[in-house]
């Protein structure tokens, strides 16, 4: 069932993973990001319990971990599909047709922007900058990167890996 499942069944193994990143930071203010991303890269996301467990660990109040992790979109508060379709929204793509090819993604896969599939394959994105503006627009799956995309071509793709 891929990380994700794995992550939301292994509750005492994710606290231990913040337990292990926190004390690399112990007494040194300004780490909450940094622990954030770290916890995330190896957990796979931010449940509820980690948070707390973080804000714990880093001495700072739940709420504050759980306002900097909600404000951020590099920060995910649930888990992501297996695999994640992120759309570049950055100018070069935005005017070369961006929207439309998010658009085409979330109606092939029936959900919204920012959401992840009931059967968890996939999770669509949209994000500032791939760095490949001269592709736009652009869409990457994994290392994958996907150029001067029409919305029938970004439906063929996801269709691809979904198999």
């Amino acid at each position: 069932m891929g990380a994700t499942h794995h992550a939301r069944e292994a509750t005492d193994e994710n606290l231990a993973v913040v337990d292990e990143i926190a004390a690399e930071y112990a007494g040194r203010p300004g780490s909450l990001i940094p622990i954030l991303q770290r916890v995330q890269a190896r957990v796979g996301y931010l449940p509820a319990d980690v948070m707390e467990r973080i804000a714990e660990r880093a001495g700072v109040p739940a709420s504050q971990v759980f306002g900097v992790a909600s404000f951020y979109s590099q920060f995910r508060l649930k888990p992501a599909g297996k695999h994640v379709a992120r759309v570049c929204h950055g100018t070069a793509c935005h005017v070369q047709g961006a929207p439309a090819l998010t658009d085409a993604l979330c109606a092939e896969l029936g959900v919204e922007d920012g959401e992840t599939t009931p059967d968890g394959e996939f999770t669509v994105e949209s994000v500032a900058c791939v760095g490949c503006c001269s592709l736009a627009p652009v869409m990457m799956i994994e290392d994958d990167t996907f150029g001067r995309l029409t919305p029938d071509e970004a439906r063929r793709i996801v269709r691809k890996y979904g198999k």
